[in-house]
């Protein structure tokens, strides 16, 4: 098992996983299952909530620091950096405008979607700072009694006699009406350790980032070093932690999909079935959009942008570095091949490889973005929660933000998306159902991530004259 790489002892604990959940949902074992597999999936998650944080405020104060003058920077700093979120916002776009047209949360059963909602209904009861979100009160309607007994029956962690459900639901105020630009004001923090200290503040959070890297830059170089300094080592430490975390990730993941499958399914075996065709409408809606940004609008952009390069000669002047994306899982591990390739097969001068590839690298998170607001919508369906546009604008200016801050390896996708959750106000632990596909789904955004890199580099050479396209 040493010599195995980590991605394949995954998807053994996932087959693993999957397999236990169905014997345990045939021979009624699923309360044992629960009681004393999940815990462990539920420590998975504690662990990643824990590095969560301080590694996003880190990596983004270290990938603004790492511009080194903004000044001399100039007109270049700012197109690279304008280019990497407007193709994040149209990632992010996309996979909204997919994931609303398609609602692959849908194909789930009716009664199964009811018994989720009432779940989230009653996660909400015991969560401090979280409402719900469409204003809908399924616990207090009479038409779903009997799925509320059922809900309340195997809710874990609660003392049913002590819920006080129909009194809280009655008793939640309504939001009050907030004016457009109230999501600005949400954003600057008025005590940055208040919202470190909030699972539900990363807006202010990533925006305190932003700040302390771009202020550190102004000051005198020996003054921030010190600073500087710490923080690459403290991103480092995270960054191991994160390394560490997912060394243990296959036991993890067989202890979460185990257990949230015994959760979900009970002892009737029926009921997994239609879990994982839900899965399947999902991960079918995240390639369609990965494809579409591939094939369609990064082609689309370089055609508009860049002359000398056809369709043709842009695929294949980065096809090893997407082979290699697809392998690592990481357009770090990536990033000498993309430059390589970019380089030589596309014309592009090193001045412009140089500083728009690295940062790519850490703030470019396409794939992932399209990614993960098709996965936060899909599991607001799964619990029949209607997101309005103002949450969806939500997620889009969080993601594109969370993206700055998102390292470029395997797995970083998880802390962005417990991120944009909790966010929204849903809950982080949902992570568990779709993370079955996400090794998979990681491999292919990935591409996308390097493409993308590839993508506005070329761009930012042809706008500067830096691109010499190389002759056939």
């Amino acid at each position: 098992m040493k010599n195995i790489p980590l991605h394949w002892k995954i998807i053994i604990g996932l087959i693993l996983g999957i397999v236990w959940a169905l014997l345990s949902s045939f021979l009624g074992w699923s309360k044992f299952t629960i009681d004393w597999i999940n815990p462990f999936g539920v420590i998975f998650i504690n662990l990643l909530k824990l590095i969560a944080i301080p590694l996003v405020l880190f990596s983004i104060i270290k990938g603004i620091a790492d511009l080194k003058d903004i000044n001399s920077l100039g007109k270049i700093g700012i197109k690279t950096l304008g280019a990497y979120l407007v193709t994040t916002v149209i990632a992010i776009s996309v996979g909204l405008g997919i994931v609303n047209l398609a609602q692959p949360g849908n194909f789930v059963d009716k009664e199964q979607r009811i018994l989720n909602r009432l779940n989230y209904e009653l996660w909400v009861q015991e969560t401090n700072g979280v409402e719900i979100k469409d204003g809908q009160n399924f616990l207090s309607n009479p038409e779903y009694e009997a799925q509320r007994e059922i809900a309340i029956a195997n809710y874990q962690g609660v003392d049913n006699e002590d819920i006080g459900v129909l009194a809280k639901v009655n008793s939640a105020d309504q939001r009050k009406d907030e004016g457009p630009l109230q999501i600005l004001v949400d954003v600057v923090p008025s005590n940055i350790f208040f919202a470190l200290g909030s699972n539900s503040l990363m807006l202010q959070i990533i925006f305190f980032g932003l700040f302390f890297g771009a202020v550190m830059l102004m000051i005198d170089e020996d003054k921030a070093k010190p600073v500087f300094d710490f923080i690459v080592g403290g991103n480092e430490i995270f960054l191991k932690m994160v390394d560490v975390v997912m060394k243990a990730a296959p036991f993890f993941v067989f202890a979460l999909l185990a257990g949230k499958i015994s959760e979900m399914a009970g002892d009737d075996p029926g009921k997994v079935v239609e879990i994982f065709w839900g899965l399947g409408s999902y991960s079918l809606a995240v390639v369609v959009g990965l494809g579409l940004l591939i094939v369609v609008i990064y082609p689309l952009i370089v055609h508009f942008f860049v002359k000398g390069i056809s369709y043709r000669d842009f695929f294949r002047g980065i096809g090893e570095a997407q082979a290699l994306a697809f392998s690592t899982s990481s357009s770090a591990a990536t990033l000498p091949i993309t430059m390589e390739c970019v380089n030589e097969k596309l014309g592009v001068s090193k001045k412009i490889s140089s500083f728009v590839l690295p940062i790519g690298a850490t703030v470019n998170m396409d794939g992932t973005s399209l990614y993960i607001s098709i996965a936060v919508v899909f599991l607001a369906q799964f619990h029949l929660i209607d997101l309005d546009f103002g949450q969806q604008l939500t997620i889009v200016l969080t993601a594109t933000l969370a993206s700055i801050g998102a390292s470029a390896v395997p797995s970083a996708g998880l802390i962005m998306m417990i991120m944009v959750l909790q966010s929204v106000g849903l809950n982080p632990a949902w992570i568990a159902i779709i993370f079955p596909v996400d090794r998979i789904l990681d491999m292919l955004r990935t591409v996308v991530n390097v493409t993308g890199d590839a993508t506005v580099s070329t761009v930012i050479a042809s706008a500067e004259g830096e691109l010499q396209p190389i002759k056939k």
